[in-house]
């Protein structure tokens, strides 16, 4: 796993304003909900985990940890440093040969169900994936702060800052494009996982190293 030197991060999502109100957008635990129309009924919130508005950047994690580090490297990550002691599919990768074919986080390593609770969680590949089919996305400035913004088709948006990523102990591409994890293993390559990744020309659902950090973004 330490040949990996490709490294990116996730940043999350808030909403755009003004922004036309209705009952499908409320509260869930003191935290804000946008309804985007989508066919799943799945509900995005409107900033990051750590954000205090639409356009902070907020909190980064590697994926399926639920504590901030000051340095993010496979030697810090908590499912192994060397061979996956946790999310294993293949025993190539994990420690003394073991696996347990979990391909989803468990709650109890979602960081939007720990820190915010409720119904809050990290979202799917597939949340993502439909979350490009069924918007119209741009690249725009809020503030001051690029990021994508995506708008459903009842008007509803929600606005992405471009956060980075960070690696070591280092912020890298702040402003220029971003990753966000999603709660889902790659089973193929166990040590990368699914995520959202941007930048001002285009947005994709890819998989990336476990160890790099993200802002989350979150599905309710």
């Amino acid at each position: 796993m330490k040949k990996i030197v490709f490294f990116l991060m996730v940043a999350i999502t808030t909403s755009f304003l003004p922004l036309t109100l209705s009952a499908q957008n409320g509260m869930d635990h003191g935290h804000r909900y946008i309804d985007l129309g989508l066919p799943s009924g799945t509900k995005w919130a409107d900033c990051n985990i750590g954000a205090k508005t639409r356009t902070n950047y907020g909190y980064y994690y590697a994926w399926g940890e639920t504590s901030r580090k000051t340095k993010y490297d496979w030697d810090s990550y908590k499912f192994g440093s060397d061979k996956l002691t946790k999310y294993c599919t293949d025993s190539d990768y994990g420690e003394d040969g073991f696996t347990d074919d979990k391909e989803e986080l468990d709650l109890s390593d979602d960081v939007a169900r720990k820190l915010w609770g409720g119904k809050w969680r990290i979202p799917s590949d597939e949340q993502f994936e439909e979350l490009i089919e069924h918007t119209k996305h741009r690249w725009t400035k809020i503030n001051g702060v690029k990021g994508m913004l995506f708008t459903g088709r009842n008007g509803h948006s929600i606005f992405l800052p471009a956060a980075g990523h960070r690696y070591g102990t280092s912020l890298y591409d702040a402003g220029s494009g971003a990753n966000y994890w999603s709660r889902t293993l790659n089973a193929d390559s166990p040590d990368y996982a699914y995520c959202l990744y941007f930048y001002s020309d285009g947005v994709y659902v890819t998989h990336l190293p476990q160890l790099r950090t993200h802002c989350t973004a979150r599905a309710f």
